[in-house]
């Protein structure tokens, strides 16, 4: 080895090194240590702080018997080190541990953020034998659909004394009945949309300075109505069917469109199914009151040989109901900036709506007539076959099967 001149070599390196990238790197600095000669890769790992192993990578690199790399890749298939998660495989189950209990609002975490900061929930993983950073799990926190948000003004009253039982209850009945392999659902109605060229919230790609021009008073088109999704979201298989009524959202629409679910989806999918569990919100054409609503189930529960159990979210917690967040919420985000022009338009934006989980959802409209005013009476209601919980009968209930004569 001839005489080296390593602050040359170093300010070389140094006005390389924002350009280059891990390949160009390593194979600039094994050519640099080729040209050295003998001892070459010691002076230039010394020099650069690249490692010697990474530099005797590059110069297998630029051997002639070595296949090169192609020239769009910078490491070979499997190289680099491995993810902190991966090589750890109790991380994510002890980082989701220690935020289940401070998830806000709901022991069941259908909405997810934490209260604890990310310092605190790495010191803590490192207590466990964890070898992370604060970077390290806010990156984690992001991959598990987690978020910073701020506090959100909500205006559906004080919580119900046995909300969290409540929340608990419906966890429970949840996961007995997924281990079980029956079907369970939830169910509401998305927000009615006028059909129109209106505004509809968001943007979408367009030519510079040709934006969608849309009508600009939202007021009805009686010829075209509006529409009213009613949607189903099996909790288990992540799958959804939406039902875009024409007429009014009442509880016999509502208990159709879990019909037509359970008919076009349900049945197939679980075909040795004897139960099915419905959760959902305590108000609207689904309410816990609401006693169209029950006659219909019992009318389901006769037609299909199914028992049906209900379990209601306690008043002011609508939007704790996971449709919101699973399927709703990335319907808005398909359709957003797009006008809804018509009944087609806003059937194919619902069933053109996936996520990167594999939600996949059926939608289907439905033009009959359900006419508001509708009684239910008190022999009708004697009539039912239903069982009420031990705890909370009004919010968990079910439906047992007539006996057809």
């Amino acid at each position: 080895m001839g005489c080296v001149d390593v602050d040359s070599l170093h300010e070389k390196y140094v006005a390389l090194q924002p350009t280059l990238n891990e390949r160009s790197r390593r194979v600039w600095a094994a050519t640099e240590a080729r040209a050295i000669g003998r001892g070459g890769v010691g002076v230039v790992a010394e020099t650069t702080g690249i490692s010697a192993s990474t530099i005797r990578r590059g110069l297998r690199e630029l051997d002639l018997d070595e296949h090169p790399l192609p020239p769009d890749m910078i490491r070979r298939p499997g190289g680099g080190r491995r993810r902190t998660a991966d090589a750890d495989a109790t991380l994510i189950v002890d980082l989701e541990g220690l935020i289940e209990p401070t998830v806000s609002g709901d022991p069941q975490s259908p909405l997810r953020w934490t209260s604890r900061s990310v310092r605190r929930l790495s010191k803590e993983l490192q207590r466990l034998g964890h070898d992370v950073s604060h970077t390290l799990v806010a990156s984690l926190l992001h991959e598990q659909g987690y978020s910073l948000q701020g506090n959100k003004k909500s205006r559906e009253g004080t919580s119900h004394p046995d909300r969290d039982d409540q929340f608990r209850h419906i966890s429970r009945r949840v996961r007995g009945m997924q281990r079980r392999e029956q079907p369970v659902i939830s169910v509401d109605t998305k927000k009615k949309e006028l059909v129109g060229n209106f505004k509809n919230q968001g943007k979408e790609w367009r030519p510079c300075g040709d934006p969608e021009i849309v009508r600009v008073h939202d007021f009805k088109i009686p010829q075209l109505g509006k529409a009213n999704p009613y949607g189903v979201y099996d909790l288990t298989r992540n799958a959804g069917w939406v039902s875009i009524g024409i007429d009014h959202d009442t509880a016999k629409f509502a208990v159709n469109s879990i019909r037509r679910w359970w008919t076009k989806m349900g049945r197939a999918t679980y075909p040795e199914a004897h139960q099915l569990l419905i959760t959902a919100d305590s108000g609207g054409s689904n309410g816990s009151r609401n006693r169209l609503w029950k006659l219909e189930l019992q009318k389901l529960a006769d037609d299909t040989g199914l028992t049906i159990a209900v379990c209601h979210f306690p008043p002011g917690t609508s939007k704790w109901n996971k449709i919101e967040h699973r399927m709703f919420s990335h319907i808005s985000k398909n359709w957003r900036g797009k006008p809804l022009i018509s009944l087609a338009v806003i059937v194919n934006l619902i069933a053109r709506t996936t996520t990167n989980t594999g939600l996949r959802i059926r939608c289907e409209l439905d033009r009959r007539k359900y006419p508001k005013g509708k009684k239910v009476t008190d022999a009708e209601m004697a009539a039912l076959n239903v069982r009420r919980d031990n705890f909370h009968g009004d919010w968990n209930y079910k439906f047992l099967p007539r006996a057809q004569g």
